[in-house]
């Protein structure tokens, strides 16, 4: 088992930071993090054109058709400059069409995914804050051969920019009873609410449903045979959410490292002094840590192995404990000037809020692994 990256894996990295240094630095990102959408179309498009917003989508519909692993090069450079774009989400619905759609629906949705004219979202967290198959609650009621629902999906990720949802929705009592619908944006019987956020270069939101209609066309393989398929949707994101904490403490360390270097006191640069240098070393080691955990875990996942899911929640603990610590002590190395909002190192702390409950905290990941030992 080689952990080491290609040549072309490589190339990508340093295609993807020179694009994001030229187009996105953090002074675009604050622009960016202003508006309402929360994205540049534009810059999306570019993305897609390189091939990056399909990089995991199949060939025949219009994407790159590369692994899980070298999706996970593009999102540690993304998380690096904290680059707006609904790139997460958009991968974790895609994957929930190419897994469970039909030919017809995979022509119909994935080519626009793949050339970035569409946007999608993956719409599972319900009310009791649950990151399982358990805290799927809303139900799909037969209403001759279409499905109704009447409910609400909370903190949606990039609803201000999405098209299209993934929904998951129960279809019986059993525990994985659960489906999958596409559902458009302008449906009859959807409206979204949008929420403000202490990170405002993740957008969120809440999906309410009032009758709406999903027909065959809509639904995603066979009702109530979707359960496993949301639980793999449920370690993707987590797996793509600890690859961008890997990028955005990377970000943290390299952005306080340029500044203890230029920060004199005693007429001493304070980088110098071992109150200053270890927290740093301390955050070297924690980057390194979640890199490991987050690469074995993609290769699991997207080899099937069978601790995939184990390995996935290993690296969402570690990460939703190390970053937010990253965050404050670089705001600490800052000073009282890391606090303000001309100081972008403020940005990772918040990013590392975001972080964390993002498809699960470290809490429901322990709970996890605890009750998949047993």
């Amino acid at each position: 088992m080689d952990f080491g990256f290609s040549e072309e894996q490589d190339m990508l990295r340093a295609e993807v930071r020179r694009f994001l240094d030229r187009n996105a630095p953090l002074t675009v990102v604050r622009e960016l993090a202003a508006t309402q959408e929360g994205c540049d179309r534009s810059l999306w498009g570019q993305m897609a054109e390189l091939g990056w917003v399909g990089l995991t989508i199949p060939e025949p519909y219009g994407g790159t058709g590369l692994d899980l692993v070298t999706s996970i090069v593009l999102l540690e450079e993304t998380g690096r400059s904290l680059f707006p774009s609904p790139l997460l989400t958009t991968q974790v619905a895609a994957r929930a069409i190419e897994r469970a759609g039909s030919a017809e629906q995979k022509a119909r949705w994935l080519p626009g995914l793949a050339s970035g004219e569409t946007i999608a979202s993956f719409a599972y967290l319900e009310e009791s804050d649950r990151h399982d198959a358990e805290g799927i609650a809303l139900a799909g009621k037969r209403d001759g051969a279409a499905t109704s629902l009447s409910g609400s999906k909370e903190l949606v990720f990039d609803t201000a920019s999405a098209d299209l949802f993934v929904v998951a929705y129960r279809s019986g009592a059993a525990t994985e009873a659960l489906s999958l619908a596409v559902v458009e944006k302008d449906a009859p019987g959807l409206s979204i609410d949008h929420f403000p956020t202490l990170d405002e270069t993740k957008r969120l939101g809440r999906l309410r449903f009032e009758g709406l209609a999903l027909d065959a066309s809509a639904r995603l393989g066979e009702e109530g045979e979707a359960g496993p398929l949301v639980l793999e949707l449920l370690d993707l994101g987590a797996l793509l959410v600890v690859a961008e904490a890997a990028g955005a403490a990377e970000g943290a360390v390299a952005l306080t490292t340029a500044f203890v270097k230029d920060r004199v006191q005693f007429g001493s640069p304070i980088g110098r002094y071992q109150g200053v240098k270890h927290p740093l070393a301390e955050a070297h080691v924690d980057i390194e840590s979640i890199k490991s955990l987050v690469y074995y875990a993609a290769w699991a996942l997207q080899e099937g192995a069978s601790d995939a899911s184990a390995a996935v929640s290993r690296a969402k603990i570690y990460a939703s404990e190390a970053l937010p610590r990253i965050g404050l002590e670089g705001v600490q190395l800052h000073g009282g000037v890391g606090y303000t909002a001309e100081y972008d190192i403020q940005l990772y702390l918040k990013r590392s809020k975001w972080i964390r409950p993002a498809y699960g905290d470290a809490e429901h990941h322990f709970s996890k692994l605890a009750a998949a030992s047993l």
